[in-house]
């Protein structure tokens, strides 16, 4: 069936960063077919199903480059703690005591809030054990996403959650050949080594050489996130993080490394020359109090970087709305108020982001011919600016909006959010049988 959305506006987020007004979109199947300007007559003759959204603003759906689904049932239960610590007396203990039923839940309730708040592609690091089960949900819920299991096969911080190198190459492999480019290619397989220190050189490399065999698949870990995480791995290897990636050339524009906060001046020019991509992650950042990337250095040099939420238990939602906001203001104090201006972020949480995940070919901006991954915002509230200047509109966007201001979302032509309510999870059941499952997961923490 067609669709037709009548908006308010409509912000395209492409080249020449349009801002359409009295224009309509038309949908057939998952794919943008049509933005022209609105005629009553052609309204009344359209044969498909009709959205008058007219006082709302039709956007991109954001895509988020760095999410932890697995750990969204640890909300609230690892605050106040630097990344370290953070991982050895919480996150690590709680993923290893995940089962099936407590992974599926949590991914329920980090995928439904997602939604909600108008994310509709993500590149997620899953946990040890029970990819699969990430892979499921992923599928049946709708969204876009790339994902994969999180490989380690040491462990100096947690030594009871780990795995042999062997079995967790021989696992990735299986799990990209089960679920690579499936769901008519909504999803696609993510290889994530944990970080430096969960990862011999073996496991990296090896990894790296798998990937070969699943284009379009993308490599993803954490990088020079935290101090004493950068110092440790100076002392093992004498090189900085980045650095040694780079010694077992693992860095290439299908690289995405999040964080990388403390990196000196030979790893800007690897990124640089490597083409990799960066996720900022500035809640998690600042949370965990590991530091505050120079992304508009960054953003000067070329460098792709593209906004995450990370998870949940180092950051406590997993807004687009959280991140686009905290990712300019923390930079005004050092480099000017009018670094990271709203636009810029706006792009960086949509097409900048898609171009990351080499999907701006399919996503990120509305364009006919792209896939109709949408949301459609109310910003005429009293709660936003009420001019009506075009510029504004990212203003509205980046400095006054919330996950409440998403009405409706659409990903590959199928409305998962109508109202404010999402069509495929009831939030009550979430919450209750996440508690239940969360109790269970503190018993057998308690008892290991």
């Amino acid at each position: 069936m067609k669709k037709l959305i009548i908006p308010k506006q409509i912000v395209c987020a492409d080249s020449d960063n349009r801002i359409l007004n009295n224009s309509v979109l038309e949908i057939t199947g998952n794919t943008i077919t049509g933005i022209r300007e609105y005629n009553k007559k052609d309204i009344n003759e359209f044969n498909g199903e009709i959205l008058n959204a007219e006082n709302l603003t039709l956007i991109p759906g954001f895509i988020q480059t760095h999410i932890h689904l697995c750990q969204t049932l640890f909300r609230g239960l690892a605050d106040d703690l630097e990344l370290l610590d953070w991982l050895q007396q919480k996150i690590f203990p709680f993923e290893n005591a995940l089962d099936k039923s407590s992974l599926k839940v949590s991914i329920q309730i980090g995928i439904n809030e997602l939604v909600r708040g108008g994310t509709t592609t993500i590149l997620d690091m899953g946990t040890l054990r029970h990819q699969e089960i990430i892979f499921d949900e992923l599928i049946d819920s709708g969204l876009r996403a790339f994902a994969g299991k999180c490989m380690m096969d040491k462990n100096d911080l947690y030594t009871k959650f780990k795995s042999t190198t062997r079995n967790e190459l021989e696992s990735v492999r299986e799990l990209a050949g089960s679920f690579h480019s499936t769901a008519d290619g909504k999803i696609k397989y993510g290889f994530a080594p944990r970080f430096v220190l969960t990862s011999t050189e073996e496991l990296l490399k090896e990894t790296k050489e798998i990937m070969k065999d699943f284009p379009g698949s993308i490599f993803h870990t954490h990088s020079s996130e935290n101090k004493n995480e950068t110092a440790e791995v100076r002392k093992r290897f004498k090189m900085e993080n980045i650095e040694y990636f780079d010694s077992l050339d693992l860095i290439d524009e299908h690289t995405v490394l999040a964080h990388c906060i403390h990196i000196n001046e030979n790893e800007i020019d690897i990124l640089k020359n490597r083409k990799a991509r960066i996720a900022h992650c500035p809640s998690s950042n600042l949370k965990l109090g590991s530091g505050i990337a120079n992304v508009p250095r960054l953003l000067k040099e070329g460098i792709s970087v593209s906004l995450g939420s990370d998870g949940a238990p180092c950051n406590n939602n997993l807004s687009a709305f959280t991140e686009m906001k905290l990712a300019s203001l923390i930079q005004k104090p050092f480099h000017g108020p009018s670094v990271m201006n709203a636009q810029t972020i706006f792009r960086m949480a949509t097409i900048e982001a898609a171009k990351a995940l080499h999907l701006e070919n399919e996503v990120g901006s509305i364009e006919e011919g792209k896939k109709a991954d949408l949301a459609l915002l109310n910003l005429e509230t009293p709660f936003h600016p009420l001019g009506n200047e075009k510029g504004n509109i990212y203003s509205k966007i980046v400095y006054s909006a919330s996950k409440d201001d998403v009405i409706h979302v659409m990903i590959d032509g199928e409305w998962i959010v109508r109202d404010r309510v999402s069509l495929k999870y009831d939030a009550d059941e979430l919450y209750h049988h996440g508690k239940e499952e969360l109790n269970k997961l503190l018993k057998r923490v308690g008892n290991a």
